[in-house]
Formats: C-alpha cells, sequence, structure tokens
C-alpha cells in the first residue's frame, strides 16, 4: 500500500537525518557514533542491491515500490545513491554496462566473480540462478531511472534519471554480445523503462529499436547455441510486437496515481 510505503520511506529517511528512529523494541541514532552516518548509508545501499537480487528477481513487480523508496532518498542523500551504484556495479557489471575480460594470471574462480557469479567452495552457481539474480538488479536499476519519490519537491532533476538509461542502452549496444547474458538484459531493460524511454526521446528511441532489430539481434544470435534460445526469441518477439505497434507497453507492475491512495 502507498501509506506503508510512506512509513518506510519516513524511518528511513529519519534514520539517515539523525532523528531517533524505533526499531525491533530499541531506538536508535546515527549520531550515536562518528562513523554511525557512513555505516548506515554503506548498508542501506547494500541492503537495495540485495532487494534487487532478491526480491526483484522473483517478483519482478517489486522492482517499482523498491525503486520509488530509493530514488526519493537518493535525491535527498546523495551519498547513499553513490554507494548504492558502487554495490550495482561490483554485483553486478552489466549495470555499467562492462564485460570483463580475463586478465593474465587471474584465476578462473576469480574472473567468474569478476563476471558476477556467487562462487562458495570452488562451486559455482549454477546459470539459471545467476542470470536470475542479474536480470532482478538490471529490473531495480531501470525501474529507479524513470520513477520520483511522489511527495518530494520536484524543483531540482531525478538524482540518476532517464540520461542514464539512454546512455546504458548505448553503452550496451556497443559491446560485442554474450549469450544468454545479453538478450536477458536488453529485454528486461526495455520492459521496465522503455515506455519511458519511448517518450522521452521520441524518433532517437525508435531508431535505436530498428537498430536493435536489424543490426544487434543477429549479432546475439551469431553467439549463441540452440539451447540458448528463449531469451533472445523473447526479445525478438517484444521489439517486433513494439515496432509494429509504434508503442512500448507500460510495464506490469508500474505505480499508479492510486495507489499512492492506498
Amino acid at each position: 500500500a502507498g501509506s506503508k510505503l510512506r512509513e518506510v520511506f519516513d524511518k528511513i529517511n529519519n534514520l539517515l537525518s539523525g532523528k531517533p528512529v524505533q526499531t525491533e523494541g530499541q531506538t536508535v541514532s546515527v549520531t550515536q557514533h562518528p562513523q554511525g552516518l557512513e555505516f548506515v548509508c554503506y548498508k542501506l545501499a547494500e541492503k537495495f542491491v540485495r532487494h534487487g537480487e532478491g526480491e526483484v528477481s522473483f517478483h519482478r513487480d517489486s522492482a517499482f515500490p523498491i525503486a520509488v523508496v530509493l530514488s526519493g532518498i537518493w535525491e535527498l542523500h546523495p551519498r547513499v545513491g553513490d554507494i548504492f551504484l558502487a554495490h550495482l556495479h561490483k554485483k553486478c557489471p552489466y549495470s555499467v554496462p562492462f564485460y570483463p575480460a580475463r586478465k593474465e594470471g587471474t584465476s578462473m574462480e576469480e574472473y567468474q566473480r569478476m563476471l558476477g557469479y556467487e562462487v562458495h567452495d570452488s562451486k559455482v552457481e549454477e546459470q539459471d540462478h545467476f542470470l536470475k539474480r542479474m536480470s532482478g538488479m538490471i529490473r531495480l536499476y531501470a525501474a529507479i531511472i524513470q520513477l520520483r519519490w511522489p511527495y518530494g519537491n520536484k524543483q531540482g532533476a531525478h538524482p540518476h534519471g532517464l540520461s542514464y538509461g539512454w546512455r546504458w542502452l548505448a553503452q550496451m549496444l556497443n559491446l560485442e554480445p554474450l549469450a544468454d547474458v545479453t538478450a536477458m538484459l536488453l529485454l528486461d531493460f526495455l520492459e521496465v523503462c522503455g515506455n519511458a524511454l519511448m517518450k522521452q526521446y521520441g524518433i532517437q528511441f525508435w531508431k535505436i529499436m530498428f537498430f536493435i532489430q536489424k543490426s544487434y539481434i543477429p549479432r546475439i544470435e551469431a553467439v549463441t547455441s540452440s539451447g540458448q534460445m528463449g531469451c533472445l526469441s523473447r526479445l525478438k518477439n517484444f521489439v517486433q510486437k513494439c515496432l509494429q505497434a509504434e508503442e512500448i507497453p507500460l510495464p506490469k507492475g508500474i505505480l499508479t496515481p492510486s495507489f499512492w491512495r492506498t
């Protein structure tokens, strides 16, 4: 509910503003320790990224309520946003976007960690689980760049707005595609913020969609084996439908004005 989200936001904002906050039966304040505020910013940013790789990867619609709170907090407390990006880029280099290359002397295990895989006791997580986590983080990022906290003052620009999404998309299409990963990331990103980018960039956005269909999808196909076609097929269908309809649908789960009355 919208009212519940406001409660969550107010509690986080109060904590970061140095006010005492009730939690689990005790009162806490960042002023209780010289590094209190820095610690809270760090842990909070880390927690938002964890929500992306956990909550959002399983419940895709949850990207929007989480993102709108982070967007508002970022506006009032820029340090949280900076640390959030640092955590996000480390956990999901594709959010930069960046495909790390394996340098000489780097072990396979270390390289897999650089690519975002979880490695425990030399065992690498399964590909499906890895893709799900990356998908959740990209969807959260795509939601953040288009959302503003509705109760902010709206005087300044969005702290990390749609221009960053436009840049991400352009940089992504300048990279050589990877099997599995690239198709999934593009589909997630376009599903979540394609509508907002279309409204903002108009004809330039449609030029990019044509480029994806005519030039980039064939390049993804060239590196994709027959067993990895699922996500690529979904991306092809999505882009084709959007170009035919000349419209990008609103993302599922977007917060409507009526949500804030609940």
